[in-house]
């Protein structure tokens, strides 16, 4: 059988021994980043300069350093990619830019459905082999993902506690329905890691099999987390008061 000859954004899948020197020096994003730093350092007044220095670190993790290429081998790593955009960059983004202060049409039950629906939609194996074989599709899929969840977490802040606690474990069900569809398929289900996986000594079913197992049980256990934490916060405020 004839596969496509895909070319993700951050290069073709490295073996073990050469993916700690493949890094990503692609000059469009190095200077989007510097602009972006530069933008920031001006308008810090208007920011919280910790949350974005973060944010910007995540970014250079992602999208520079190797970790970035062995994404386009094993499809664990891009799955631990897309949670980090959802649950630590999205979160800093919109904590950096003060969302939660500001208007955003759409009641928090639409912009969970938004956020569940984009996360699930990006992971459907024809959009998400459109995303590693074109670099505009791939940028697509990362504003898309990162901006619905800011947006989201923007929500959920601004809440009162037992709907931001509702609307988390909703969110929780809905990363782990996917990370158990993954993990108990019968086959593996993204054709452009049918051959990368090789190398590391997977197979790709294998591969597929324990990027489910991370979706389904650490980064659920993330909106588990902080749903806990918000209603552990909002009892503290209850008793003091």
């Amino acid at each position: 059988m004839h596969l496509p000859n895909w070319l993700p954004y951050c290069g073709q899948a490295p073996l073990p021994a050469e993916w700690l020197a493949r890094w990503n020096f692609d000059p469009v994003l190095i200077a989007a980043l510097l602009l972006t730093g530069f933008a920031a350092y001006f308008w810090r007044t208007d920011l919280r300069p910790r949350a974005a220095a973060a944010a910007m670190g995540i970014a250079v993790f992602l999208y520079i350093s190797p970790f970035c290429a062995l994404g386009s081998a094993l499809f664990t790593v891009r799955i631990v990619h897309d949670v980090i955009l959802v649950a630590a960059l999205a979160p800093l983004l919109a904590a950096a830019l003060k969302l939660e202060q500001r208007h955003i049409p759409g009641s928090l039950w639409v912009w969970t459905a938004i956020h569940a629906l984009t996360f699930w939609l990006w992971h459907a194996p024809p959009l998400y082999e459109l995303a590693m074989g074109s670099d505009a599709v791939f940028w697509a899929m990362q504003v898309s993902l990162t901006g619905t969840a800011a947006i989201w977490w923007a929500k959920i802040i601004r809440a009162p506690a037992p709907s931001a606690a509702t609307m988390l474990l909703a969110t929780m069900v809905a990363m782990g329905a996917l990370g158990a569809l993954l993990t108990f398929a019968h086959r593996p289900l993204y054709a452009v890691h049918w051959l990368t996986t090789q190398g590391w000594g997977l197979s790709a079913l294998e591969d597929q099999q324990i990027a489910g197992i991370v979706m389904w049980a650490p980064a659920s256990l993330v909106y588990l987390l902080a749903a806990l934490t918000i209603l552990y916060r909002s009892f503290g405020r209850e008793a003091a008061a």
